[in-house]
């Protein structure tokens, strides 16, 4: 449930790696993601896989 995954997506970038994978399965899991990768200054793309999201978030 909102906000755990944008609270789990913060800590994987708290030590700003260039490069983080998140696997998401709602669609306002992926929205929100998308939206605090952007205001941290991730770039976003995401692949359909299956029911899932694949999020790979770039800086």
């Amino acid at each position: 449930m909102c906000p755990t995954p944008v609270l789990m997506v913060q800590k994987a970038l708290k030590d700003r790696p260039a490069m983080v994978e998140v696997l998401a399965e709602a669609g306002a899991a992926v929205e929100n993601i998308t939206r605090f990768a952007h205001s941290q200054g991730y770039q976003v793309s995401k692949t359909a896989d299956g029911p899932d999201w694949k999020l790979t978030l770039t800086k």
